[in-house]
């Protein structure tokens, strides 16, 4: 490996720059081939002009990806930030420096993304991604400060789990093998599909199901229901037969058989969250069990839902003879 030259650094593959600007240390990308970066920080060096004033936001967004996205992220956020970048940001910004990207310059940014019939979730996720951008650019030293404006995001309505009612959930149970078994096994412990087609009977100790590749990289246990556990128990190998297929294609195949229209894989983790939460369950248990990083998220499922609360009001009026 050749000596690098002064103020050039190697972090993994990838090399960067330690340049002076303004009274203080900034990094700088420089890629991951060796000839190219040297001849990069050359130019920086030999330019007049300040850094960051001649790199343009589409450069930059490039480069996040690269380098902040290719390692923090995902496979699937990976190509959920690209495309992003390339629908949406790209062609706004394009050419612009990224020193002159302003608040007003977000805020027309969020305006332009509404005017494309987007949904507010999608621009809030959009505008996440530019707001990460941007703190990546303050990072590199790209900009002196991140511009993103505060309530520069969407709000948006609150919204119930999409659970299941109970005579869907009678629908589903009526399912027949083997596919009856994988919505018991959904219904009863709230695992992600993809963390279902991954599970096997040897990850089961004592009363649990040890759950490893999970999204947040965390190992976590999921209590089984004693029923569920000695079904479990009888089976060797993959728990789900059809580990290839897709949610998609599962959720069409229990749409047939149940005729339950709008039907998703999803809606049997958050049927296992509401019912969780409807019977006295622990809150921060349940955290734990669906693999949250924070209990915010797990929050959502405190709301019980229409049936619940009538029958709780029942249950008192039935007590007391009426409300007081």
């Amino acid at each position: 490996m050749p000596k690098l030259p002064k103020g050039m650094f190697r972090r993994g593959r990838s090399y960067y720059a330690r340049l002076r600007v303004d009274g203080r240390d900034v990094w700088r990308s420089l890629g991951s081939e060796y000839g190219g970066a040297a001849r990069r920080l050359r130019e920086l060096r030999g330019s007049s002009t300040p850094l960051g004033d001649r790199t343009t936001v589409a450069e930059a967004a490039q480069q996040w990806l690269q380098h902040y996205v290719e390692t923090a992220r995902s496979p699937k956020n990976r190509k959920q930030s690209a495309a992003r970048v390339a629908k949406y940001l790209k062609p706004f910004f394009e050419f612009v420096p990224v020193v002159k990207v302003g608040p007003d310059s977000l805020r027309r940014y969020r305006l332009w993304l509404e005017g494309r019939a987007l949904s507010p979730t999608t621009v809030m996720h959009i505008l996440s991604d530019a707001r990460c951008f941007l703190r990546w650019c303050e990072e590199t030293g790209l900009v002196a400060k991140t511009p993103f404006p505060r309530r520069v995001m969407p709000r948006l309505q609150e919204r119930s789990p999409d659970r299941l009612g109970d005579d869907d959930v009678a629908k589903l149970l009526e399912v027949r093998e083997p596919f009856g078994f994988v919505v018991r096994l959904a219904l009863g412990t709230g695992l992600r599909w993809g963390e279902l087609t991954r599970s096997q009977a040897s990850h089961v100790e004592g009363g649990w199901l040890v759950v490893s590749q999970t999204k947040s990289g965390r190992v976590r246990r999921v209590p089984l229901a004693p029923e569920l556990l000695r079904e479990v128990r009888s089976r060797v190998g993959r728990l789900v037969p059809f580990a290839e297929c897709s949610p998609g294609s599962f959720a069409k195949l229990i749409r047939r058989e149940t005729g339950i229209e709008g039907f998703h894989v999803h809606q049997m983790r958050h049927t296992f969250a509401c019912r969780w939460v409807e019977q006295g369950g622990n809150l921060a248990a349940l955290q734990q069990i669906l693999g949250h990083a924070s209990i915010v998220t797990t929050q959502r499922y405190a709301r019980l839902s229409d049936d619940a609360v009538r029958r709780e009001a029942e249950r008192l009026v039935a007590r007391a003879g009426g409300f007081a």
